[in-house]
């Protein structure tokens, strides 16, 4: 198995750029530690490590927006990847956009760069 310097993060835990594989749009950044990049590399299908649940995830696995491994980049120290992957459902945030990375600075406020979300989290998620 291909070993990641998960030494180097104090917490364990390094950061997984994700994009989407056709386009190389940023879809999100997550982190992952040791179970999470072996899962991983064992299933095709994209695990991280919930810093707010402190458990592993499956990205998906509630709102059926899986993330389908393609390609894997590592960088030199061996502490951070980007995922290339084939996002199932059209969406990778959990606000329902298709890209965490849905806002853009204009001046002092964030505002919305996508019209549309893909899905409704309270319907997915059952939150208001």
């Amino acid at each position: 198995m291909i070993e990641l310097n998960f030494a180097k993060a104090a917490d364990g835990l390094l950061p997984a750029v994700v994009q989407d594989f056709e386009t190389g749009e940023v879809l999100m950044l997550a982190y992952i530690n040791r179970l999470a990049w072996e899962k991983t590399l064992a299933t095709g299908k994209a695990h991280y490590w919930s810093r707010s649940r402190s458990s592993l995830w499956l990205k998906g696995e509630t709102s059926g927006n899986v993330q389908l491994i393609k390609e894997i980049l590592v960088d030199c120290d061996q502490d951070t990847v980007v995922y290339k992957v084939e996002q199932l459902g059209g969406a990778a945030c959990h606000t329902g956009y298709r890209s965490c990375f849905y806002r853009k600075v204009e001046g002092d406020s964030l505002t919305v760069c996508e019209q549309e979300r893909v899905f409704d989290p309270a319907a997915v998620y059952g939150t208001k």
